[in-house]
């Protein structure tokens, strides 16, 4: 965990996070911003046929709308932070990508660098 504090773009993005766990009342939230700024939010999905983290989604969202790379992710969960397979889709796409964990009410927990 790095202790540095996380500039506007990333405070950005952990509202986002925020929002999207706080809007359908889901057990996590998480946001990603990629190389041109664009940011994609997501919850988590727990369907009978279908269950998505909210950091997957978010991923796959930046994807499949063109994202070449992603320059950071926020998770927002009571939990202990991301799953390692979360970690690794973000990786995936941003290997120096730096991942927020905060708590739902904003509280950042940690800040995990590549």
């Amino acid at each position: 965990m790095s202790e540095a504090q996380p500039g506007p773009e990333d405070l950005k993005i952990i509202t986002l996070a925020r929002a999207a766990r706080a809007r359908v009342m889901a057990a996590e939230g998480a946001a990603v911003r990629d190389e041109t700024g664009r940011t994609y939010a997501a919850a988590a999905v727990a369907l009978p046929s279908l269950r998505l983290s909210a950091l997957h989604l978010a991923v796959a969202m930046a994807v499949s709308s063109g994202a070449a790379s992603l320059e950071a992710a926020a998770l927002v969960s009571d939990g202990d932070g991301p799953d390692p397979a979360d970690l690794a889709a973000v990786r995936d796409v941003g290997p120096d990508a730096v991942v927020f964990h905060a708590a739902p009410d904003g509280t950042l927990k940690a800040t995990l660098r590549p």
